[in-house]
This record gives structure tokens, sequence and C-alpha cells, in this order.
């Protein structure tokens, strides 16, 4: 009998790379739906360019690195890496805006530390954390719902639109309201808020929380660090809550539901590679992004934290998990933390 050479262990399972990319490519499709639902064509030429430019970044990167094309664009994760930019954009966002995110997230975010499993950062939140501190305003200001698909194009191929055709986010207008109520605040923004969140933002999260129950549901991810990272916001926004008054720095059904809160809780954080591994270190790691976000958004200068909160609790994965070791076959306890003698 001829026994196959390979080396424990023998389980084999078919969480290749390329599969969980796709799979969450396709888990990225309900919140592309409701993106596209509000604003027309606005996600989908974010999407077209972001991939376009990705997939050749990666090509001319692997041939200078003298590797094999194919196999690495068969991965899906410049695909995936696109895609989560695309959605996090603005819709109808400038080509020279997209390029720079997406050119910031494979080269710097991947390909500078050796590529896929290499990166200590998200490459997606990276790239989109250059183009939001470089360029704010072009991307805290999106356009209207009501936006003609022509003016849209405009807007792609980098022409300034009139203010009238543009609106601030809902957690923009609610960090720079200084004198109005939060009653007040919805009645003269109708476009901007909603009965959960921001308008149309919630549909938005409520998107992606239907493709993260998919993702848990095929375990591609597991429940720790979004499930750590919801309920730390939540609970933030919940002991520092002060009502409805001109202060006021939103409900914790806000918080759910506005901005990047599903996309980064169910997408971004749970990351492999640059996010914690040990189970103790994935409740630590969300709880710490869900922390950070919410001060991000009540104290800092940017109106969502979600990015800088991931990429600040990248730099703490191997901290985390060097300290919430787990314990280890043969032995009766972890060994955790700087021991006598460790080298």
């Amino acid at each position: 009998m001829t026994l196959s050479p390979i080396t424990s262990p023998h389980t084999q399972g078919n969480n290749r790379t390329q599969r969980v990319m796709l799979l969450v490519a396709l888990a990225c499709v309900p919140g592309f739906a409701v993106l596209s639902y509000f604003y027309g064509l606005g996600p989908l030429s974010n999407l077209i360019l972001a991939i376009s430019f990705a997939l050749i970044l990666e090509t001319s990167v692997v041939k200078l690195r003298q590797r094999p094309v194919s196999f690495y664009l068969k991965d899906a994760s410049a695909l995936v890496t696109a895609i989560l930019l695309a959605l996090a954009l603005p819709p109808y966002a400038p080509w020279w805006l997209v390029f720079i995110a997406v050119f910031f997230a494979m080269i710097f975010g991947k390909h500078l530390y050796g590529g896929l499993g290499q990166n200590p950062f998200n490459p997606a939140m990276l790239g989109y954390v250059v183009v939001l501190i470089s360029f704010p305003v072009d991307m805290t200001s999106w356009l209207t719902p009501e936006t003609s698909i022509t003016l849209g194009l405009q807007s792609v191929l980098g022409n300034t639109l009139p203010d009238g055709w543009s609106q601030a986010t809902a957690l923009d207008l609610l960090k720079t309201n200084q004198k109005l109520t939060l009653d007040e605040l919805y009645t003269n923004h109708p476009l901007s808020f909603g009965s959960l969140g921001g308008a149309p933002s919630q549909w938005v999260n409520l998107g992606f929380l239907l493709g993260g129950l998919f993702l848990l549901y095929k375990r591609v991810i597991s429940w720790h660090a979004p499930i750590a990272m919801l309920l730390s916001l939540s609970l933030m926004s919940l002991i520092f809550w002060n009502g409805t008054g001109s202060e006021s720095h939103g409900s914790p059904l806000f918080h759910l539901f506005t901005g990047a809160t599903m996309l980064g809780a169910f997408f971004i954080i749970t990351d492999p590679v640059s996010g914690a591994t040990s189970v103790k270190g994935r409740l630590i790691f969300g709880a710490g992004v869900g922390v950070i976000t919410y001060v991000i958004r009540a104290l800092g200068g940017y109106p969502d934290g979600m990015a800088f909160a991931v990429l600040l609790l990248n730099l703490c994965a191997p901290t985390i998990d060097y300290f919430t070791k787990p314990r280890s076959y043969g032995h009766k306890k972890a060994v955790r933390g700087f021991k006598t003698g460790d080298h």
C-alpha cells in the first residue's frame, strides 16, 4: 500500500485562502446592494475603480518581486481589499482618491511587509486612513441620494460639485453641533438622520450585519471580536449618553447603526492576519476597538474613529496574543507574559 508523504496533522479542511476571501466578498453583497439602492452607480463606480487599481498594482508588484502572478491573484486577497475600500469610500469618489487609497493599501499596507500573511496592519484601513487624513472634505461630504448619475460621474472625473449636491454625514453633524437639541438636529437634517442612526447609513449597517451573520454561519469568522466590539461601543455610548441635549454624543442605537460600525465589526477587525488570534485576545481586541471608536467619535477630530481604532489595535495585537496564550497540550496551565529567563 502506498502512503501519501504528507506531514501531520492529516486532517484537511476546505478553508483555503481563496475560498475564505470569496465568501467575504459574497458577504459584502447585502451592504453593497443597499448602498446601490440609495446611491445608484456610485458604489459600483468605486468598486470598478478599486478592483482595477488593486489588480494592476498587485500584478506589477508581484512581477517586480519575481513571483508567479497567477498564484497571487488567485488567492483573491487583492479583490477583498479593493471591495472593502470601495465600500468605505463615499459613493462617486473621484478616481484619484480611489487610486491613492488603493495604492497605499496594496503597497504600504501589504507588499512592503512581504505580502499576504506578513502585514501588521489591515491594508484597507491603512489606505482609508491615508485619504481621510489627507482629504477630509472629500471623505466626509457624501453626495445626496438624489444626485443624478451625470453629476455623480462628474465627481468621479474629479470635477468639483456645488455644496448643494453634497451632505455631511450624521456623525459629522453630531460632532459639529453646538446649540441644537438632537430632535432639532434631526428635523433640520432629515436626509442625514434616520430612526436608528444615520440615513441611509442605518440600512447599510443592517446590510453588513446580515453579511456578518452569514460569515458566522459559514464559520469564516468567530463571534468573539465582533460581539466584544459592539458591546463595548454600546456600553461606552450608554455610560456617556446625556440625553437629547446639544452636547449629546448619541444613543447606543445611533452608534451601532451609523458610520462603519457593522462593516468594521464583521469585515475589518476579524482579519486573521492583523488581528489577535487567541480567544481571549479577540475579545480584548474587539473591546479595544469599540472603546477607541467611541472616544474618537465623541472627543476626537474625526467623525468616525473605526479605522484609527483598528490600526491602533493592530499595533497591540502581538502583545495581546503574547499575554493571552492558551494552555498548551500536556501543560496544566498557560505560560503567559514575560518570565524570568525569556530571551
